[in-house]
Formats: C-alpha cells, sequence, structure tokens
C-alpha cells in the first residue's frame, strides 16, 4: 500500500508539473526597413518586433531567433541584446539595426520568428517581409542647434529615438511639429542624444538618422 501511494504522489507531482510548463506566445509579429546613413552612405537594416508574453514573467524568456528559411539565415537576440519597449500594457521585443553581415540588400519573402523561455519551451510565427526595393522618400535629416530642433523629413510620420549619456535607449517622443523648442518636447532627465526616426507605416519603411546631443 505505501509503494502504491508513493507511486501515485510521484505520478500526481510529475503531472501538475507538466501542466504548470506553458509555452511563451507571440501574438504579433513585424518587420520593418530601416534605411541608416553610415559615412554618408543609406544602407538597409531592419526592425524586427514581436508582441511577446509568458505566464511566468518576461523575465523567464531567453532567446528570440529570426530565420528565412529559403535563403538559410539566422539571427539571434538574447535578452541582452533586444530592445524591451512597454505600448498600452504590452511587451514588444526586437531589434532595430538587423543586417546582412555582407552589406547585401535583404531578402524579401517570408521569415519565421522562435520565441524560447528559460525553460526551453517554444513558440514560432511567420512573418512576411516585402518592402518595396527603392526608397519613396529622400532620406531625411535632423539638425540640433541652441536648444532648438529642425526636421527635413518628407516620411508621414516622424519620432525621437532618445538615448542616454552611454547610447542606450531610453524612450520614443512623437515629432508633432518639424521645428520646435527642445525643451518643449520634455524628454526623460536621462537623455543626452536623440536621433530621427522617419516612418512610412503603409510601406513598412523607416529612417534612423544619426544621433545629436540634446544639450
Amino acid at each position: 500500500m505505501k509503494n502504491r501511494f508513493l507511486l501515485y504522489a510521484t505520478f500526481l507531482l510529475l503531472s501538475l508539473a507538466a501542466c504548470n510548463r506553458t509555452e511563451p506566445e507571440i501574438s504579433y509579429a513585424v518587420m520593418r526597413l530601416v534605411y541608416v546613413q553610415e559615412n554618408g552612405v543609406v544602407k538597409e537594416r531592419f526592425s524586427f518586433f514581436i508582441l511577446a508574453t509568458d505566464e511566468d514573467g518576461i523575465e523567464n524568456l531567453d532567446d528570440l531567433y529570426l530565420y528565412h528559411d529559403r535563403e538559410g539565415l539566422r539571427w539571434h537576440l538574447s535578452e541582452r541584446d533586444w530592445i524591451a519597449l512597454q505600448q498600452e500594457g504590452d511587451t514588444w521585443l526586437g531589434s532595430r539595426s538587423i543586417a546582412m553581415i555582407d552589406e547585401e540588400p535583404l531578402p524579401r519573402g517570408l521569415y519565421r520568428a522562435v520565441l524560447a523561455n528559460k525553460a526551453g519551451e517554444e513558440s514560432a510565427r511567420n512573418i512576411a517581409f516585402d518592402p518595396p526595393l527603392q526608397p519613396r522618400f529622400p532620406f531625411p535629416s535632423l539638425v540640433i542647434a541652441d536648444g532648438n530642433y529642425a526636421i527635413d523629413s518628407k516620411y508621414p510620420a516622424n519620432y525621437f529615438l532618445c538615448y542616454d549619456e552611454q547610447g542606450n535607449y531610453v524612450q520614443t517622443v512623437q515629432a508633432t511639429a518639424l521645428q520646435g523648442v527642445i525643451a518643449d518636447l520634455k524628454f526623460n532627465a536621462k537623455v543626452k542624444s536623440t536621433a530621427l526616426w522617419a516612418e512610412d507605416q503603409l510601406y513598412s519603411t523607416s529612417a534612423l538618422t544619426d544621433a545629436h546631443p540634446v544639450n
């Protein structure tokens, strides 16, 4: 009888442990082509973000992969690499600076995102990536001088990407006007520099300028 009880108790514990194991979830995934300027040359990068959830908390997430199976390509982001963005109570994980090693144009087509937690459980989601082969708008610019800013951009939406003294991302602030006073933007006190993020949502393309000191 005692042995039977022990066997039953062990089985029950294992069953409960199995029930408590939950896979992470990718509720939504998005890729956006990003034009960046380096030494006067505009190059292609892309931003890649997923809407991530895990019943044990975001801190339980461990690895994020992006695959282009047809071309045999893979990118890997760990919790040390990704940006975590909070929006209306949701957490988005990803990067704004993924690129091809040889600076070739990014392959279009179907990509696959895979999210893994610390227990090794995974979930996956496909992403279609088919932006225009040529930029629809000229590359934008941001000028900051004497406490003022001026934006030259044909993109439908423009944002300030803000960084601290070490170059770490701090916040995003929408540019409601193409020129104005830096102080009126009410940046976080940690912000020491900012770049322009210009966005064309209809065609999933953006442009990112160099960062400029804000004071």
